[in-house]
């Protein structure tokens, strides 16, 4: 076998269908699109949700609810998944990532809540937020809770994200009163 004898896997190509090349073709003349009307016009059709002027599906369907946008995310684990680290270990953000608990870190940090059981004693549990059945359940088994104040880096002012920084620059201070 030589590289100018490889081809293409037989079917695998198939020919354009070519329209409007005469009657014989049996694409010719109107294209496959029929005598006049919308939808044999250039560009002509409708757009995506149309229904002929009917009410469409996407105004039929109740709306509820909405999403907060200003919503605090945090990356949840539970205390049964802290079960993976050994005793006397310092639990944090970069542990729970390097373990494999976590896939990736919430802008506000980790949240670590009371569900499951936990035999580890002594451990350093480091996280932004605890939930109190997890203080009760880590404070039995001797562990020590770290609260840290995690801000993001990042902050949406005006539907536009924004580093924290450039936010305190922009801020105009209070101009004082002449007398």
């Amino acid at each position: 076998m030589k590289i100018h004898e490889i081809g293409p896997v037989p079917n695998s190509k198939k020919s354009v269908k070519r329209l409007g090349r005469g009657i014989g073709s049996g694409t010719g003349k109107t294209c496959t699109k029929g005598h006049k009307g919308q939808w044999a016009r250039s560009g002509g059709g409708v757009r995506i949700g149309f229904e002929g002027g009917q009410k469409s599906l996407l105004r039929r369907i109740p709306k509820r609810g909405f999403t907060n946008s200003w919503a605090k995310e945090y990356s949840i684990v539970n205390i049964s998944d802290l079960e993976r680290f050994k005793d006397g270990d310092t639990v944090n953000a970069e542990a729970l990532l390097e373990k494999g608990i976590l896939s990736k870190i919430e802008p506000y940090g980790v949240k670590v809540l009371g569900d499951g059981k936990l035999t580890k004693k002594n451990l350093k549990v480091s996280a932004a937020k605890f939930s109190k059945s997890a203080i009760e359940k880590l404070e039995k088994l001797g562990a020590k809770i770290e609260v840290i104040v995690n801000e993001p880096k990042y902050v949406k002012e005006d539907g536009k994200k924004k580093a924290r920084e450039e936010v305190k620059e922009e801020k105009p201070k209070a101009k004082a009163k002449k007398a």
